[in-house]
């Protein structure tokens, strides 16, 4: 017990847990809530506890090995920006090599998870995994990166069809971009915090190529997500109870664009973090139809 405490209270060990972003679910739960969402609609209801284990454990394994590979990346940035400079990575609390090293862990993890599925579904985690592997670096040569990130944070959608069905339907296609719309509107409100310094150690995003349009862009993405999610619900008959749980979401999405009107620090990173909300009534909605079906 003695040896476990101390282990347990080693700064190194918290490091590892830190750069993970074990300590912050938030990123966790807006790539959670659509993954099962999409997997409710697949499977028409209950997915069964082998699908609903391998995409639980699988995107808290791949959310926290992406968050790795992104500190490796911006490790000499993150020492220039008020929000990161204290990762364990930027101050040399950690190596980049024991970094490396709880990657590769959380990776093979999760491979060894999504090996159990079919080989539609093993494709795509392959295709996410580039993609949430070039994010960090699409920082340094497109002000589009939060695309990349969206298109990483998608893949989940497809991959919960083929794994129960073998295939990808419209259903999956609309919320597939729902989500991907979604995602650029919220990393574009947590871009928002860190602007002023990206601006000046050459860190490219959405947010500073929105500029003075930011908060306009950004609802005009919250409102195609919306409409894009109203146009699931019409595809697959769900009821009034769905539109009315939408219109929840849309509330919460006026609410962000309350936080941001003055571009602050502190109400885009409070928008970026409401987002978890937004996500868990998406789940909610989809839930309670697939339920009602059965």
């Amino acid at each position: 017990m003695t040896l476990n405490t101390h282990y347990l209270s080693d700064p190194r060990f918290k490091a590892l847990l830190a750069v993970a972003r074990l300590d912050k679910p938030v990123g966790t739960l807006l790539l959670l809530w659509p993954t099962l969402a999409a997997l409710w609609i697949a499977a028409d209801g209950w997915p069964g506890w082998h699908l609903l284990l391998v995409f639980v454990l699988g995107t808290f394994l791949t959310r926290s090995a992406g968050c790795v590979i992104n500190d490796i990346a911006d490790r000499k940035f993150d020492l220039f920006v008020e929000r990161t400079k204290d990762r364990p990575l930027a101050t040399g609390l950690i190596t980049v090599r024991a970094a490396l090293v709880w990657m590769s862990l959380l990776l093979s993890l999760a491979a060894l998870l999504v090996l159990t599925t079919n080989a539609a579904t093993i494709a795509l985690a392959a295709v996410g995994a580039c993609f949430a592997g070039a994010y960090p670096f699409m920082k340094r040569v497109t002000n589009l990166p939060q695309l990349v990130l969206g298109l990483a944070f998608s893949m989940g959608i497809p991959m919960a069809f083929t794994a129960v069905t073998g295939s990808l339907s419209e259903a999956a296609g609309l919320l597939f971009l729902a989500n991907l719309v979604w995602v650029v509107a919220y990393d574009t409100e947590y871009a928002m915090v860190d602007r002023a310094e990206d601006l000046v150690i050459g860190v490219k995003s959405t947010a500073i190529l929105f500029g003075d349009l930011d908060r306009f862009i950004i609802g005009v993405l919250q409102a195609l997500f919306v409409l894009l999610l109203c146009s699931v619900g019409s595809h697959l008959d769900f009821s009034g109870v769905y539109q009315g749980l939408l219109a929840v979401i849309a509330g919460l999405l006026c609410y962000q664009q309350f936080l941001i009107r003055d571009q602050s620090r502190e109400g885009s990173f409070a928008a970026f973090k409401n987002n978890q909300w937004v996500g868990g009534i998406l789940f909610l909605a989809v839930l309670i139809e697939c339920e009602a079906m059965l």
